[in-house]
């Protein structure tokens, strides 16, 4: 066999040589020279030979019979594999390939992806069309999905219960200050009447003593006298006291009592949603429960068919007048349905009449009757929406197994239940609060296929067997035993019927119904029936209140005789109080010592009291008892009343019997008991009621199973069996080898069922390890569950040995601390919910923790590495803790659910901690301060966490996340500013630049913080206006280039109608129309020179590039102190509302369409120094004079093209530089010695530097032109030279040194003559021509007959060239047409 195998191996490898041209004979030398390999269609049943092919980087089999990857081994060089259309079933063989990069496994039938764990450097894997189905990702979408519904209802029920927490709080407010007051009462009147007993017992003793007064005598000897009298009243009072305080605690009792049936009652109410939900996940939505509402039609029908087939008269013995509905849930179970329809079907198909009408008059809707016995009628109706009425009958009736048992009448179903209860009732004597449950009930409304139906016989009992051939049996109302007939007033019995339907198959359940009887005696309840118990004082004696009489009583017990004036209230204590309270001047004959009622919160100087044995400070303000520890002897301590957080430091008290806690504030069950247990051994008796411990329920069996020389608590006595209940509780308290062996389980893995339980729970309960004795020495080792929810434990321990523990679960315990768990490393699950844990420390260790639940605990903050190492992390649950941050949560990058709801979270920057949490897709923060504080709270969290599919329990959609882009998309808050900065403290902040970030509004709070910033640069986003920007007191630099600005302050009212220029702006914003500009008639009514100034520190603001049209609505005039405005870029046609910029020195309007100015462009006398018009469409320079101190003036690229206008800046005395290149007028030869003639403070003309030689030049020039004005016909009759030169009062001047090209020299003369420099620059003029109507040809030609332009390419060649003649510059270089937008990568 062997030996064929290896003759079909050379086969094998011959076809592979063959397919890849090569020889079989010399494959030992060429097979390490081959890198590829091919193999298509058939041949190459198994990989083999490829051991001779060491160098191989590439193979490819294609469409082979080939089942298995193997025979690889050698294969180290392979970087790419191919393995396509054969009939690989698993991934593997791949363990050597460790330098493959691609592989190829299309159209396979692998079903799972594994063994790729070695392969480093792959980047390519094709899988598709394999048998791989995604049933993990799935699988854990819906876990999700229904975990996150599951917490919802919990939530919902959790806020039902607190309301009813807090109802009962405000409830029992009034009897416990009661009880405080009698209380305090008493303890007044005991101290008097030891008081009373001491002084006539020690009489004598004080006598002696030297320091006693002769009036303190006379005193006690009065007091003698009226001792009997006194006592008696006393003890009177007491005993009246006493009664009042046992009403009040009766009162305290009641409301608890009323409390614990509500609460029941809304858990009952909750009880069947989470098991609904559990039954949708786990039957994959086979069945699937739907809660009504009134808009749904089936829920009204329901209702409607309930209250048909309710009789009164039948529930009248009960006290019941009506029923209302409180739920409706839709129950739809694929499998039953398809059942029913079958077996429906299949009666209809035999049967050969062809009305099927009639048997669908068959179909009726029955209330399913539940055996009154059964207990656990929860469970059992659960079994019937999951399986079916065949394989749930529990009852031990034979006649329930036989047939499914229904009704037409809510009596029939629920009057049985009723009885039952009645009887249960008054059989133990109960509480008639308890009787309160019998008011709410549940139906199950069935379809029912009752086929062919008689009534019953009385003879024979109801089976299949008496009744063949019939599908379902009735019993009219009238013939049923516990019918209870008599004088009715309806005839409702007549059509009240029992059904027996023998298939159950054809009893389908279709709804669920939560209802509640309306009664005569009004419900009790926590909303109505102790409502008068919260009385203002204003009204405690009011009339008609149910308990003004007692408060009555109150008062007059109060009243009654003796009234004990109030003492002094000691704030703080030194030896002589002391010693004049015991009334004795030696500390060793102290033995009782009473401080009752006073202020003290220190008992310092108690030490030398070394013979104390009795101590009463209740009533005072102690929040520890640390001071107590030097009282050895001490014997009876009274702590009552105060307001004690902790027992730390309470040592050292041996000796001590009676020991009184109640009414303070102590929490930690575990640590108080500790320190008790450590330092009093002696202790009888306890009271530590009125506290608000942590875990009340088991706290009586603790602390009687740890102190176990106790034999009172709380004022009762200790039973025996009690003691024995204790013992064996704290017993249960550790882990031990018995208890590790009963919680837990050694399966490998997670079973493969939907749940959200934790894996610890699932595991022990489906495959217990069991406590055996003879297991072998390393049992530990195998155990991978661990379960021990509810063991009210107090620590982990013993776990050192559970290395390989993967799940574990220590739920509803009384842990107050993370620790134990250091060993179990491989841990991948932990649940710590309904603990005392206060920090979450001990599991750094525990780096392959991928859900870890601590919830309902005293959890205050995140620490911040925690979670740093934990990379495989991806469910972290923390509700119902004291978390106010979540900074902890920085770099937890894997996390995919996280769930904080009812923390104390509160700042919106929280919200930023989670930004870097790319994976996190469900956020549950419901009922956090953030949720109510934070205006359009969960807007703001979908904009900033936008990988988010759920947020607090409900679905994220696709408009709510468009709805927090348009809000949120274009804020800058402080919040985005601390998130950028690490912290939220701006007053040290001076800049802020924010740019290119979309920006539409600024809200910047509190503004306070932000006082010193005085640059800001928000350059380049989509501002309309300056926004919150504002209310910055201190900015003195604004830039807002490329943005939207319209106005400074936001537009109150949008616009109703949009003329076409404004809707062309929308979509063209550079079509200059952005805002539609007013009319002249409304333009004066719009000046804003009567608005407040603001702003009054801005002094620098940069407008450019906005689309801004209209100056006026911009409403400039109210920075009123503005030195330097740019507002270049824009669409202006007018420069108008700036009047009241009085100290304005710089304006800058170029690239704008400014034409000419209006009279109000300049009215005012201007401190303008520099004004920039550069690139507009000027052609007069009117309106200028009133710029008396301008000195700069910047006119290049406009449309002038008369000299005279030129010369209306003569009055602008103090003109220092001008720029006029690429004007029309440019073109003349003489506009340069014009314009230095006429300004003489002139020194700098187009970038170029004015100079002396200049100036005489300039005149000389003048002079020659007015001598030769009347000879020089060229040039005198040109219609501009002469519009210009006949005001010139300078004689005529003779031009002899202008050069004209060749061919042009004799139109003028021999002094004319043009130098070559001239014509090589000719080109560089092209772009200025392009403007002109003229061709191009005939202005060259026009503009050598009449001049020589001064051209911007001929000033290059100067170094002092102006800013704006450079930028012109290189936009010509660069093709650019004046005129036209920047690109933005340009901006600045």
């Amino acid at each position: 066999m062997i030996e064929c195998e290896n003759i079909d191996q050379h086969d094998i490898i011959k076809e592979l040589c063959l397919c890849n041209g090569l020889s079989y004979e010399m494959i030992g030398q060429e097979g390490s020279d081959t890198s590829k390999l091919e193999m298509f269609f058939s041949g190459y049943p198994r990989i083999v030979g490829l051991s001779l092919f060491p160098n191989l980087t590439s193979l490819t089999i294609v469409a082979q019979d080939i089942k298995e990857i193997s025979g690889l081994e050698t294969c180290l060089q392979l970087k790419e594999l191919w393995i396509a259309e054969c009939c690989i079933e698993k991934i593997g063989g791949l363990q050597e390939c460790k330098s493959l990069e691609k592989l190829y496994l299309y159209y396979n039938k692998i079903s799972k992806i594994e063994n790729l764990e070695k392969l480093s450097r792959l980047a390519v894997l094709w899988l598709n069309h394999n048998a791989i189905k995604f049933i993990e990702t799935t699988a854990m979408k819906k876990i999700m999905y229904y975990n996150m519904r599951i917490k919802t209802v919990q939530r919902h029920l959790n806020e039902d219960l607190e309301k009813l927490n807090d109802r009962k709080c405000k409830l029992q407010k009034l009897p416990e200050e009661r009880i405080k007051l009698f209380n305090f009462l008493k303890k007044n009147l005991e101290r008097e009447l030891t008081e009373l007993k001491g002084s006539g017992k020690g009489h004598n003793d004080r006598s002696n003593n030297n320091k006693v007064t002769e009036l303190e005598k006379s005193k006690i000897c009065e007091t003698v006298t009226e001792e009997p009298s006194l006592q008696q009243k006393i003890v009177i009072k007491l005993n009246a006291l006493n009664e009042r305080v046992t009403f009040w605690n009766k009162k305290l009792d009641e409301i608890e009592a009323i409390y614990r049936i509500e609460v029941k009652r809304k858990k009952k109410s909750h009880s069947l949603l989470i098991p609904f939900l559990l039954i949708e996940l786990e039957t994959v939505g086979n069945i699937h429960f739907e809660e009504g509402t009134r808009s749904d039609d089936w829920f009204n029908s329901c209702y409607e068919l309930i209250l048909s087939r309710f009789c009164t008269w039948d529930f009248r013995t009960y006290g019941i007048t009506g029923v209302k509905v409180k739920r409706v849930i839709k129950v739809n179970n694929r499998i039953l349905r398809l059942k029913f329809e079958e077996k429906f079907q299949k009666f209809l198909d035999n049967e050969h009449i062809h009305d099927s009408e009639s048997y669908r008059k068959m179909l009726e809707c029955l209330f399913y009757v539940f055996d009154p016995e059964i207990t656990v009628k929860k469970k059992h109706l659960l079994q019937i929406l999951e399986k079916g009425f065949k394989d749930s009958e529990t009852s031990k009736l034979p006649l329930r197994k036989e047939a499914v048992i229904l009704a037409n009448s809510l009596s029939i179903c629920e009057c049985p239940r009723l009885e039952l209860l009645q009887q249960k009732y008054k059989d133990e004597k109960k509480n008639s609060l308890e009787h309160e449950l019998f008011r709410h009930g549940i139906l199950m409304i069935t379809k029912v296929f009752l086929g062919q139906s008689v009534q019953a016989r009385d003879q024979d009992s109801i089976s299949q067997a008496n009744y063949p051939m019939i599908n379902s049996v009735f019993i009219p109302r009238k013939y049923l035993l516990n019918s209870i007939m008599g004088q009715r007033n309806c005839d409702c019995s007549v059509r009240q019927c029992k059904w027996f339907v023998f298939d159950h198959d054809l009893v389908l359940p279709e709804y669920i119904v939560e209802f509640e009887y309306i009664t005569v005696v009004k419900a009790h309840s926590l909303f109505s029936s102790f409502n008068n118990v919260i009385l203002e004082e204003s009204k405690k004696n009011s009339e008609g209140s149910v308990l003004s009489q007692d408060l009555k009583f109150d008062d007059e017990v109060i009243k009654m005789d003796p009234r004990i004036k109030p003492r002094p209230k000691l704030i703080s204590l030194d030896d002589k109080t002391i010693l004049s309270l015991a009334k004795t001047s030696v500390y060793g004959h102290i033995v009782s010592l009473n401080l009752h009622g006073n202020s003290l919160s220190k008992l310092r100087d108690l030490s030398k009291l070394t013979g104390l044995r009795k101590l009463n400070i209740s009533f005072n303000e102690f929040t520890c008892l640390d001071d107590v520890y030097h009282l050895y002897n001490l014997e009876y301590l009274d702590a009552s009343h105060n307001h004690v957080i902790t027992l730390e430091g309470f040592r050292g008290l041996m000796k001590l019997k009676h020991l009184d806690l109640s009414w303070n504030q102590l929490k930690k069950s575990g640590d108080e008991i500790n320190m008790l247990c450590k330092h009093t051994t002696s202790l009888l008796t306890l009271d530590i009621r009125h506290n608000p411990w942590q875990k009340p329920a088991t706290l009586r069996l603790s602390v009687i199973g740890r102190l176990k020389t106790l034999t009172h608590l709380d004022g009762v006595l200790i039973s025996e069996e009690e003691a024995t209940a204790a013992m064996k509780f704290i017993s249960g308290t550790k882990i031990t080898q018995f208890s590790l062996l009963r919680h837990s389980s050694t399966k490998e893995e997670r079973p493969r069922i939907l749940s959200i339980w934790p894996s610890a729970k699932i595991l022990t309960q489906t495959s217990k390890l069991g406590p055996h004795s003879h297991m072998s020495g390393n049992w530990y080792l195998k155990i991978t569950a661990l379960n021990l929810d509810g063991q009210h434990l107090f620590e982990i321990t013993n776990l050192e040995k559970l290395e390989n523990l993967k799940w574990a679960s220590f739920s509803n315990n009384n842990l107050t601390k993370m620790e134990g768990l250091e060993s179990c490393v491989n841990l991948e699950e932990l649940t710590l919910d309904g603990n005392c844990i206060s920090k979450i420390e001990g599991i750094s260790k525990l780096t392959k923790l991928t859900r870890l639940s601590i919830n309902n605990n005293l959890l205050t903050g995140l620490e911040k590495h925690t979670f740093d190492n934990m990379l495989h992390l991806h469910s972290l649950s923390l509700e119902n803790n004291r978390i106010t941050s979540l900074s902890g949560l920085q770099k937890a990058f894997t996390l995919i659910e996280l769930y904080v709801s009812n923390n104390y979270i509160a700042l919106n920057q929280e919200i930023y901690n989670l930004k870097g949490l790319c994976n996190l897709v469900i956020l549950d923060m419901y009922g956090n301060i953030i949720v109510w504080n934070q205006e359009n709270y969960r807007l703001f969290v979908i904009f900033h966490l936008p990988e988010l599919k759920a947020l607090d329990g409900i679905s994220i959609e696709p408009p709510e996340t468009e709805c927090a882009k348009d809000l949120f998309g274009g804020r800058l808050t402080s919040d985005m500013i601390a998130e950028r900065q690490g912290h939220p403290n701006f007053t040290q902040m001076q800049e802020l630049n924010w740019t290119s970030s979309s920006i539409r509004t600024v809200d910047l709070i509190p503004v306070d913080q932000f006082r010193n910033v005085c640059n800001v640069n928000l350059q380049n986003n989509n501002l309309t206006s300056f926004s919150g920007l504002i209310y910055l007191p201190n900015v003195k630099v604004l830039c807002l280039n490329y943005n939207h600005i319209e106005s400074i302050i936001p537009r109150l009212k949008p616009q109703t109608h949009l003329t076409s220029r404004q809707l062309l702006y929308q979509k063209v914003p550079s079509s200059g129309y952005g805002q539609q500009g007013t009319s002249k008639i409304n333009r004066d009514t719009m000046s804003s020179e009567n608005l407040p100034p603001i702003m009054n520190s801005l002094e620098v603001l940069h407008l450019g590039y906005n689309g801004i049209c209209n100056l006026i609505q911009l409403q400039l005039n109210r920075l009123r102190n503005l030195k330097f405005l740019f507002l270049q870029g824009n669409e202006i046609s007018q420069i108008e509302g700036l009047d009241n910029l009085e100290v304005l020195q710089e304006l800058v309007v170029d690239h704008n369409r400014i034409r000419a100015f209006n009279d109000s462009a300049f009215a005012k006398p201007s401190s303008l120094l520099a004004l920039h018009l550069e690139e507009n469409r000027l052609r007069e320079l009117s309106k200028l004079q009133p710029l008396v101190k301008l000195e700069k003036l910047f006119l290049g690229y406009n449309k002038i093209q008369d000299m005279a206008e030129l010369e209306k800046l003569d009055g602008i005395s103090s003109l220092r530089e001008l720029t006029v290149y690429g004007n029309p007028i440019c073109r003349k030869m003489l506009h340069r010695h014009v314009l230095i003639f006429r300004l003489p403070n002139l020194q700098m003309l187009d970038g170029i530097p004015v100079n002396s030689d200049d100036r005489a030049k300039a005149e000389f020039h003048f002079s020659e032109l007015q001598a030769k004005k009347n000879s020089f016909i060229p040039v005198t009759s040109s219609p501009v030279d002469g519009a210009s030169f006949s005001q010139l009062k300078a004689p005529p001047i003779k031009i002899t040194n202008v050069i004209l090209p060749g061919g042009f020299s004799h139109y003028l003369g021999s002094d004319f003559t043009l130098t070559p420099e001239v014509e090589d620059k000719k080109n560089k003029n092209a772009g200025i021509l392009t403007n002109s109507p003229r061709s191009i040809h005939a202005e060259i030609a026009f503009r050598q007959l009449r001049g020589i332009n001064l051209s911007p390419s001929l000033l290059s060649h100067q170094n002092m060239a102006s800013p704006s003649a450079q930028m012109y510059q290189s936009n010509q270089d660069e093709g650019r047409i004046p005129g036209s937008h920047f690109p933005r990568s340009n901006r600045m």
